[in-house]
C-alpha cells in the first residue's frame, strides 16, 4: 500500500476515536416535533377532503387513488421517514403506488418522477439520520464501542475509508432490509452532512427509477416492487462475494513484526 493511503487510513482511525458532538436528544426532539406537525397536517388535509377513516380501512385503494396530491406526497414522506433499521418497513411499494397514473401526483412521467423521488428521498434520508443518531447513542456504551477494537471492524473501516461517499451512495441504490453500511459509517464517525447527502442521492436515483418505470409503462405498484426486490438480491449476490474476498485477503495477510534489535 502506498504511504499516502496508509496515512489517510491512520487519520481516519484517529478521527473515529475522537469524542463525538452529536446531540441525540436534540435530533429526536426536532424529529418528533416535525413528525407530529406532519401528521397533524395529514389529518387536516384528510378532513378537508372529507374522507372518513372507514373509507381508508375498508376501501383503501380507491380512497387513496381519489385523495389529493398533498395527502399522497405527505403520506409518502411520513412513511419513508419511519423506515429505518429498527423499523425495517419496505418503501418500494409506496413509492410505486404514489407514482401510478391513477394516483396522478404529476402531469406526466418527469413531473411525477421528480416529485415522488424528491419526497421519498427526503423521508428516507431523515430515517437514515435516525439510524445514525441511534447508533451513535449505542456506541456511547463501553460494551458496544469495543467493536472498534475488533479486527473485523478495522478491516471494514479500511475498506470504507477508500471511498466512503461513493460506498454510501451505492448501498442506498440497493434495496436491502438491513443496511450494515449505515452502521459502519456511524461507527467510523463519518460526518453527518456528507452522510445525509450520500443517502439522499442514492435514494433519489432509486426512487426516481421506480417512479419513472411505474408511470411510463403504466404498471401497478406490484411489478416495480418485485423488480426492486430482484435487483436487491442480484446486488447482494454481486457485492457479497467481493466483500467476503477482501476480508479473507485481509485476514490472510501475515503480520510483519518490527525487529526491535536492529
Amino acid at each position: 500500500m502506498e504511504r499516502s493511503s496508509i496515512q489517510t487510513f491512520k487519520q481516519a482511525l484517529l478521527k473515529a476515536r475522537l469524542p463525538d458532538r452529536v446531540s441525540v436528544r436534540r435530533w429526536f426532539a426536532a424529529y418528533g416535533t416535525a413528525l407530529a406537525a406532519a401528521c397533524a397536517v395529514l389529518v387536516i388535509v384528510g378532513m378537508r377532503d372529507a374522507w372518513a377513516w372507514r373509507d381508508w380501512r375498508y376501501e383503501f385503494v380507491p380512497t387513496f387513488t381519489a385523495a389529493g396530491t398533498e395527502l399522497k406526497l405527505l403520506g409518502l414522506g411520513i412513511y419513508a421517514s419511519l423506515c429505518c433499521t429498527f423499523l425495517p418497513l419496505p418503501t418500494g411499494w409506496i413509492v410505486s403506488a404514489v407514482a401510478t397514473r391513477e394516483a396522478a401526483v404529476g402531469a406526466g412521467p418527469w413531473t411525477t418522477t421528480l416529485l415522488v423521488a424528491t419526497v421519498g428521498a427526503v423521508g428516507s434520508t431523515v430515517a437514515n439520520l435516525n439510524d445514525y443518531h441511534l447508533f451513535t447513542w449505542m456506541l456511547r456504551s463501553q460494551h458496544v464501542s469495543r467493536v472498534r477494537k475488533s479486527r473485523t471492524y478495522r478491516a471494514a473501516a479500511k475498506w470504507f475509508a477508500t471511498a466512503p461517499f461513493l460506498i454510501l451512495v451505492t448501498f442506498n441504490l440497493i434495496p436491502i432490509p438491513v443496511d450494515v453500511i449505515r452502521m459502519l459509517a456511524t461507527t467510523f464517525r463519518y460526518p453527518r452532512v456528507p452522510f445525509a447527502a450520500a443517502n439522499f442521492i442514492g435514494r433519489f436515483v432509486r426512487y426516481g427509477t421506480i417512479a419513472f418505470v411505474t408511470y411510463y409503462w403504466n404498471l401497478s405498484w406490484v411489478a416495480p416492487a418485485v423488480l426492486l426486490g430482484l435487483a436487491g438480491v442480484l446486488g447482494i449476490g454481486r457485492l457479497g462475494p467481493v466483500a467476503a474476498r477482501r476480508l479473507r485477503e485481509h485476514f490472510a495477510t501475515p503480520v510483519v513484526k518490527e525487529d526491535t534489535n536492529a
